[in-house]
């Protein structure tokens, strides 16, 4: 297995807590950690840290052939999956606990953080939307 293939799996228990037992009193307290997307940035690291100059050098001048060669590698394809990974779930804890201040049934954001999990900006538009309405609902 590779450090592509492992980021998504160290994420997915979190996101099934959140997504299948947004009540249970566990998730919360698992998920209130703020080193929960700490696991698949490890496999980021690891990725990004032999090959940190050239990295650092595409990022500090972004030019799209570049980053194309880059990505085009194993280690450049899976540290951006690691992060991408490591963020989506950074974006869908603050979402369930956003949610559950706010009071929106998890009827509502368990399938917006399903929808996250394979398109974040979409979801993340999705829960905008219901943190909207909601707001507004109780104004």
């Amino acid at each position: 297995m590779t450090l592509f293939d492992l980021a998504f799996p160290l994420a997915a228990p979190f996101w099934a807590l959140m997504i299948l037992a947004p009540k249970w009193r566990w998730t919360a307290r698992i998920m209130a950690s703020p080193w929960v997307p700490l696991l698949p940035l490890v496999c980021y690291f690891a990725l990004v840290l032999p090959h940190f100059g050239e990295w650092g050098r595409a990022m500090v001048r972004p030019d799209l052939g570049v980053l194309q060669t880059l990505l085009a590698t194993p280690w450049g394809a899976g540290l951006v999956w690691a992060h991408l990974i490591a963020f989506d779930l950074f974006i869908a804890r603050w979402m369930y606990f956003e949610g559950r201040s706010r009071d929106i049934s998890p009827w509502i954001v368990s399938p917006i953080l399903l929808l996250t999990i394979f398109l974040s900006p979409f979801g993340l538009v999705a829960f905008l939307v219901a943190r909207s309405v909601r707001i507004r609902s109780l104004a």
